[in-house]
């Protein structure tokens, strides 16, 4: 009843464009040019006929992302300063290194932190793993390091993240833990 109400000229649009989409190469055989174009027809058939219902899809939840970044600013600007004391120089490598290698990004959904060069160092885990979730001031609180512990006992050190103290209750919110920080004294940069 449905395909009688739709106008014969807009279901030859459909197909045209079910044709041109599925237009795509297919790797080569022993079959003749007739023959492959038939076994292409048929394929395009088998999908259009094989696909789901939209009550069949499941729907998935959205990733939202709360925050994405890097390490703060000010802890390179700083390290950077106090780097040309020379005994300062190691922390100050530390400070750049961190600064152009590392990223944070808490969704809705996981912590990801991304190290590495090229970003092939990438660590992803669920709120549904965190047991604990303590922050470290840094400087004078502009920025802070978040000790994240799992309930297997890893403790995941994530240093230099800006607004460090909403994102530590925001982690606590997300793993249904009661929303109190621990927050130990300041400890330099």
């Amino acid at each position: 009843m449905a395909a009688s109400s739709i106008p014969p000229s807009s279901t030859s649009v459909v197909r045209k464009s079910l044709l041109l989409s599925t237009t795509f190469s297919f790797p080569a055989s022993s079959l003749s040019p007739s023959t492959k174009s038939a076994h292409r027809n048929n394929h395009r058939l088998l999908q259009a006929s094989s696909s789901a219902s939209a009550s069949d899809i499941k729907p998935t939840k959205k990733e939202t992302v709360y925050f994405d970044g890097g390490a703060h600013y000010g802890d390179l600007l700083a390290n950077l300063i106090l780097g040309l004391t020379i005994l300062w120089l190691p922390l100050t490598l530390a400070a750049v290194s961190r600064a152009f290698n590392l990223r944070y990004r808490f969704t809705n959904l996981r912590v990801t932190v991304i190290s590495g060069l090229t970003g092939e160092d990438r660590s992803d885990f669920s709120y549904k793993v965190i047991k604990d979730v303590q922050v470290v001031p840094r400087f004078i609180g502009e920025w802070g390091d978040i000790i994240i512990t799992l309930k297997d006992g890893t403790k995941v050190d994530l240093r230099s993240v800006p607004k460090f103290r909403e994102i530590a209750k925001y982690c606590l919110s997300m793993a249904d833990q009661p929303a109190v920080l621990k927050e130990s004294g300041a400890k330099g940069f």
